[in-house]
């Protein structure tokens, strides 16, 4: 076949530095509602620098930078996404309102919109909250967001681990902004 795998070198990646100075904000946030496992942080600190996500909120006991097991997981994307900590995650949530950002929890709701039936609008600003790994966004979190959204799941477990989650939604948020 010939197919050759890329070199890091060859793959026009932007260095952290341009990465915090030069990269188009995408109009994305990702915000942890206390997430147990800092390699849960970790992953969702390499998974937002992955997609050029603007900001990860971090709420209540997620673990904050510096941190081994995030670093561990982030591969040091925790030093070039923009981070912040709310004790509440309700705070962080009103905040980001006010900051002009559609609040969408991931989480199954009565509600919920299906991952693939799910369309932003354009010019908006989206927030995406991600819940505990065993108790899931709390229920005033999602009183308090514009929509849930679901991924939709067909085995015999209830829920996708957080950080396999957030890869899952925040792929579909940044196709649906590159398509564009």
């Amino acid at each position: 076949m010939g197919d050759r795998k890329l070199l890091n070198s060859e793959l026009g990646r932007l260095s952290p530095a341009e990465y915090r100075t030069t990269r188009a904000e995408s109009g994305l946030a990702v915000v942890l509602d206390n997430i147990r496992s800092a390699h849960n942080v970790g992953s969702a600190f390499r998974t937002s620098d992955c997609f050029g996500i603007d900001r990860v909120v971090l709420c209540g006991i997620s673990a904050v930078p510096p941190s081994a097991e995030i670093h561990k997981t982030g591969l040091g994307a925790e030093e070039t996404v923009r981070w912040e900590h709310f004790d509440d995650t309700l705070e962080a949530v009103e905040a980001l309102r006010g900051d002009g950002f559609v609040l969408v929890s991931v989480e199954q709701t009565l509600s919920s919109v299906k991952l693939q039936d799910f369309r932003m609008q354009e010019g908006k600003r989206y927030a995406f909250v991600f819940g505990n790994e065993v108790d899931g966004v709390r229920q005033d979190v999602v009183d308090a967001c514009d929509l849930s959204l679901e991924i939709p799941q067909f085995g015999t477990k209830h829920s996708l681990n957080v950080s396999v989650c957030a890869g899952a939604v925040l792929w579909e948020a940044v196709r649906q902004k590159i398509k564009k």
